[in-house]
Formats: structure tokens, C-alpha cells, sequence
């Protein structure tokens, strides 16, 4: 089966929402637009992509398959926490690193447990299937919101405000993955409705929409889920899939994960905090060929993408 050029082009610009997310685009100059695209428009990003994970997850139909993408998910990993050891291995709380993932890592390891359970549960009612994704979805949500809204005592306030209660392979990983696989199994195909691009374009406005009401009403702070993510992201991952392209190359797709994995190591550097002016720009075009250079290198090495 060939691979869907629409969807690698995608992810591509997923990976890049990742990017400006991390970089708190826009924040000292628009703090306002950079809150909505940072906690809004980019937040995007992990749901499609655990999407279309799930979606392609449908074919991992027997023991063997599943073995095979836990170890290549796994593998990929601990070969990048390996690489990033030296920004977590003086952290207090180190089992819970090892466990969760380290900053963007969580995305890797919270997969390879949600694909677990989405394994054993596959052959279950889609009904129930859904039931529980949207529930689990749900709950995540509130203990977010319940802890950005700071009402409770201290200690509880506190501990829902620890990202990795809600932020995880059961409230966020699980559920987007589900989805995909639905819509995998049951052939679902947005193409038939006459608007369907202008119900992604309401979706994503409804993100935007949603993350002015978190800044105005809520709290400013980070925000990691939003409600309207679970009617945004699948549907503009339908919109994507149903503009088939055909291609057999797999370099954009492993350009995007090139991307996810290594910009927070350029964003670390020394060079890049003392860069004044141009900060972006000189970013990306130090991004861009790394990225590439990755590719290039996985081609020699593999598991490195």
C-alpha cells in the first residue's frame, strides 16, 4: 500500500506547530495571539498525530505485529532518552521520567503503553470503545481545568497542577488513538459531506475560539487539553487522508519525526540562548538540515526515527 503524500505533508507542519509551541512563539512581542496559537491553534499537533497512529494501529491485528511495533515504539524511545539523559538524569523525580518521558518524550512512551491497552481492548464494541475514550478524554480535562482554576487547598491544587496527571497515555494518548482506529475500522469518509471543509475550518476556529475563553476566563497559564481537540483533530485528519496523493517515499514522514525528536536539543544549546535577533529564522535554519542530516543518518543506522 502506498503511502498518502497529504497526510506526510501534515505531519509535517504538526511537527512545526510542536516546534513554535515549544518556543513560546510570539510571547514577549503579541502575548495575547501567541496564547492562543501556544495553547490553542498548536495543541493540534499531538491529538492528529495520535490520530493517525491509531488509524494505521487498526493493522496490528495479531501477537507478532504488536510485539514488533512495541519494540520499534520502545526502542525509539530509549535510544532518544538516552540522547536527552543529560538533561534528566539530576532530576529529583527520576522514576517518574523513566516512566512518563522526558518533555516531548512523554508523546513516544505514552503510545506504547495506550497501543497496549488498545490491543487488548480492539475487539471490544466500538460503542464501548468510544465510551471510554471520550470519557477518559473528559476526565484529563477536568482535573486540567479544576487545577488551572486553583480553588482547592494547596496540596490538591498542586497536584493537579502536576502535568503528568493529566497529560498521559491514558487521558490524552488513549483516547485520540481509539478515535483513529475507529475511523480506521469502520471506513469512516468525511468526502461524502458536501461541507466538510468548512466543518474542519469551524473545528479549528472552535480550538482558537476556546483557548481566548481559557486566556480571558481561566487562567493564562499553559494549557495542554482542550475540548474542541476531540471534534478538530480527527476531523482535519479526515480532510487530510481523503486528499490522496500517492508516494513511495517515506523521507517527509521521517523528516516530522526528525523534527518532533530533535528540536528541544537545539533549543537547549548554548548557542541558541545567545542568540539575539533573528532567533527564529536562525533557528529553523539550523533546524531544517539537522533534521534532514537525521534522515539521512536513519537510513544507515535505523530505530534512530
Amino acid at each position: 500500500m502506498g503511502r498518502n503524500l497529504s497526510i506526510d505533508v501534515l505531519k509535517i507542519i504538526l511537527a512545526f506547530f510542536v516546534v513554535f509551541l515549544h518556543m513560546n512563539f510570539l510571547k514577549e512581542t503579541y502575548p495575547v495571539l501567541s496564547y492562543i496559537l501556544v495553547n490553542g491553534l498548536f495543541r493540534i499537533a499531538v491529538p492528529v498525530f495520535l490520530v493517525i497512529t491509531g488509524f494505521y494501529f487498526f493493522h496490528i491485528d495479531s501477537a507478532k505485529k504488536l510485539k514488533k511495533w512495541l519494540f520499534r515504539t520502545f526502542l525509539l524511545y530509549a535510544i532518544w532518552m538516552l540522547i536527552y539523559i543529560s538533561y534528566w538524569k539530576d532530576n529529583d523525580e527520576i522514576l517518574l521520567t523513566i516512566v512518563f518521558g522526558y518533555h516531548h518524550l512523554w508523546y513516544l512512551i505514552g503510545t506504547f503503553f495506550s497501543g497496549l491497552i488498545l490491543y487488548f481492548l480492539r475487539n471490544q464494541s466500538s460503542r464501548l470503545l468510544l465510551t471510554l475514550a471520550i470519557f477518559l478524554f473528559l476526565f484529563g480535562y477536568v482535573v486540567q481545568v479544576s487545577g488551572n482554576l486553583h480553588y482547592l487547598n494547596t496540596e490538591s491544587d498542586s497536584l493537579l497542577n502536576d502535568y503528568l496527571l493529566y497529560r498521559n497515555f491514558l487521558f490524552v494518548c488513549f483516547p485520540f488513538l481509539t478515535i483513529g482506529f475507529l475511523i480506521n475500522k469502520h471506513r469512516i469518509d468525511i468526502s461524502i459531506y458536501k461541507n466538510s471543509s468548512l466543518l474542519v475550518i469551524l473545528s479549528i476556529l472552535g480550538v482558537i475560539a476556546e483557548a481566548f475563553f481559557n486566556y480571558k476566563y481561566i487562567s493564562s497559564e499553559s494549557t495542554d487539553i482542550l475540548f474542541s481537540l476531540i471534534f478538530a483533530s480527527p476531523l482535519l485528519f479526515l480532510y487530510c487522508q481523503k486528499i490522496y496523493i500517492k508516494t513511495t517515499s517515506k523521507v517527509l514522514a521521517s523528516l516530522s519525526t526528525a523534527i518532533y525528536v530533535v528540536h528541544p536539543l537545539i533549543m537547549k544549546s548554548e548557542f541558541y540562548k545567545e542568540i539575539q535577533s533573528f532567533k527564529i529564522l536562525i533557528f529553523l535554519a539550523i533546524l531544517i538540515p539537522v533534521s534532514f542530516g537525521l534522515v539521512y543518518l536513519n537510513r544507515k543506522l535505523k530505530y534512530l526515527l
